[in-house]
């Protein structure tokens, strides 16, 4: 298995693509205003709170007040208060915590009016973004995430992941943090952290307290509601999760970018700056790696399977529902054996799509009828083999006797909407059939005004793949006839992002000409 990562520097924004063995998994946005991801920590104000939900409502300053429940405020809830109060009284002088005196845990079927008042101010931490028309939901269980640890403040526990196997090596690991710890913060330790070293460890946690040093600072001079630590950006994030062995290349297409990263990747994991490759090709990074072709493919309502079936994808705003079809497929072995093969292909597929397409909530998936309650459990089986990969936590349910697997699937982000319908070629949305016949003809026109009027010399034709199959069709093809009457030759492009009768001119360097 080999990953790369695509990093494609855009005048809106950023997108990143990570690919697993040339398939796109994951597609992720940055955007310039990044306030209210997931990790970021807040001091805020509590607005109002409702005893009927055993739940409040927070100003974080976000346009509609974010949701704090009480099973989210943490056992250390008290202390945290304290901790904020005292800092913002400045009667909390130092950051650590070594002579800060921990409060009782507050009980866990409790009510929030017993410890949570109006206008109170408190530490919190985003766990889902906004989604659709609602406000942020919070944690005040406040952790600090790194490469290989987590800090968890007001804490003694030292917890290891479950992944990491070795009982000689958890047992090094828990000795390692018991000496290395502050007091009064507790410790994850990540999959990451396996076999690491000291010296690596330590400097991770090293990492963390300033961290929560800096959170301290910008804590004693806010005024809530304010951002006291912002989480890194997606890029790094994704990075400080995911670096591995596994990873291959990562290609990014902006020179300032590029710095950053290999700074980065430096300091978390030294040694694999090689990897990380500055990319200047003629093509754009996701048309070179045929990103757009599947995000197109893979963000519509019908999302085709290799073998000839199909996936039909329908949102609602209760859960989301897939339809698995065979479509032409056939087996020669029988109707049960084409129902499990495609059913297991398709299964592969979804677990792909969830996690592209961050689709969260309850998910119905109807496969194909089978009468073998073993093929069941196969198909069951090979289900959850394909959803380890997804960071998200979930849970399936086995098929039902009508066939019907059930899946929850952690929702902490928007879901990721990507619309791959196109414009009419014809009417172009207007419901007007127009003279689309002559489209050649104004391209032509067109190349003829930057070449003989404004004197261009290198000029790039970008046009939709079947328009550059069009262009170049025959011996004495169009693009051979440009050849001819302007003597030089006019290289045509198929770009799978573009719309069937879009089309725009570029230099070799890849600027684009206006006209």
């Amino acid at each position: 298995m080999s990953l790369e990562l695509v990093v494609d520097a855009r005048v809106n924004g950023i997108w990143i693509a990570l690919l697993r063995d040339g398939k796109l998994i994951e597609l992720h946005e940055e955007r310039g205003n990044s306030d209210f991801v997931v990790g970021d920590i807040y001091v805020a104000k509590v607005r109002r709170l409702s005893p009927s939900l055993n739940a409040a409502f927070v100003d974080v300053g976000y346009e509609k007040d974010a949701f704090l429940h009480y099973f989210d405020l943490g056992a250390q809830f008290k202390s945290f208060s304290k901790y904020v109060k005292e800092t913002l009284n400045g009667k909390q002088n130092v950051p650590d915590l070594q002579y800060f005196k921990l409060e009782k845990d507050i009980e866990k079927e409790g009510k929030i009016s017993d410890v949570v008042s109006s206008s109170q101010s408190i530490l919190v931490q985003v766990a889902k973004e906004p989604i659709s028309t609602k406000g942020p939901r919070l944690s005040a269980e406040v952790t600090v995430a790194g490469r290989y640890l987590v800090l968890v403040p007001f804490s003694e526990k030292i917890s290891i992941s479950q992944k990491i196997k070795d009982v000689e090596e958890r047992e090094r690991l828990k000795e390692l943090m018991d000496r290395i710890k502050p007091k009064n913060f507790g410790v994850i330790i990540r999959t990451v952290a396996e076999n690491k070293s000291t010296a690596d460890l330590e400097g991770d946690l090293r990492t963390l307290l300033e961290k929560w040093k800096t959170i301290y600072q910008n804590l004693k001079t806010s005024h809530p509601p304010k951002r006291v630590l912002g989480e890194i950006n997606t890029t790094s994030s994704i990075l400080r999760d995911l670096l591995n062995s596994d990873f291959t290349n990562i290609h990014v297409n902006d020179s300032k970018l590029l710095g950053e990263m290999i700074e980065y990747i430096s300091s978390i994991s030294p040694g694999n700056e090689r990897i990380v490759k500055h990319y200047d090709g003629k093509l754009e990074p996701f048309e070179r790696f045929g990103i757009n072709k599947q995000i197109k493919t893979l963000f519509g309502k019908k999302v085709p399977l290799p073998s000839g079936g199909y996936l039909i994808i329908e949102h609602t705003e209760a859960m989301h529902v897939i339809d698995v079809n065979s479509g032409n497929r056939k087996d020669a072995n029988g109707q049960e054996s084409n129902a499990l093969a495609t059913n297991v292909e398709a299964a592969e597929e979804i677990a792909r799509v969830l996690q592209l397409r961050d689709m969260g909530g309850i998910i119905c998936v109807d496969f194909i009828d089978m009468h073998d309650r073993e093929n069941n459990k196969i198909l069951f089986d090979k289900l959850k083999e394909f959803m380890k990969q997804d960071r998200a936590k979930h849970n399936i349910i086995p098929p039902s006797k009508f066939g019907v697997v059930e899946i929850t699937r952690q929702r902490v982000r928007p879901e990721t909407d990507i619309e791959t319908s196109e414009t009419c070629p014809t009417c172009n949305g207007s419901g007007e059939v127009q003279a689309s016949i002559l489209f050649a003809e104004e391209i032509e026109s067109n190349l003829n005004f930057l070449i003989e009027d404004k004197k261009m010399k290198d000029v790039v034709l970008l046009v939709h793949p079947y328009l550059e199959a069009y262009f170049k069709k025959g011996l004495v093809s169009r693009q051979m006839k440009w050849f001819l009457k302007y003597k030089k030759w006019i290289p045509v492009r198929g770009i799978t992002a573009h719309q069937l009768l879009q089309y725009s001119f570029v230099t070799k360097e890849n600027e684009e000409i206006p006209f």
